[in-house]
Formats: C-alpha cells, structure tokens, sequence
C-alpha cells in the first residue's frame, strides 16, 4: 500500500516527471505511464488545495463571526 504523499512530495515528483519529459530522459514506453503518474499526482495537489482552500474558509468565516456586532466581547 502506497503511503498517502503529502502536498509537497506531490508537487515534486510532479515537478521531476516533469523535467524527463522536457528533457527526452524517458522512452516511448515508460511515457504512458509517467503520463498516468503525474494525472493522479495532479488530482492530489487540487485536493489538497481544495481541502486547505475550505479550511481557511471555515477558520476565517469562524473569526468573523467571532468579531461581529453580535459577538461577545473576549475576556
């Protein structure tokens, strides 16, 4: 079972798979497959984002809340 990549490792070997392909350092046949890889990579990092986008939401809708005319006043 592969270990769940973070969005940094993501981005990197993303990033890696890039540079071979610009560079010619792969062969027709493993092409596919580093196509395939950096496809669920991609998807990886817009779920993070997305993920990290809704929980900056939330926290800043919360603080709002916190800070508007109806909120009590913080002791």
């Amino acid at each position: 079972m592969e270990k769940k990549l973070s969005y940094t490792e993501a981005f990197e070997e993303l990033q890696e798979i890039v540079a071979e392909i610009e560079h010619g350092e792969i062969t027709v046949d493993e092409l596919s497959q580093k196509v395939k890889r950096a496809a669920d990579l991609i998807q990886i990092c817009k779920q993070k984002l997305r993920t990290t986008e809704e929980d900056v939401n939330k926290i800043l809708k919360e603080l709002e809340d916190q800070s508007g005319p109806m909120a009590e006043p913080q002791v």
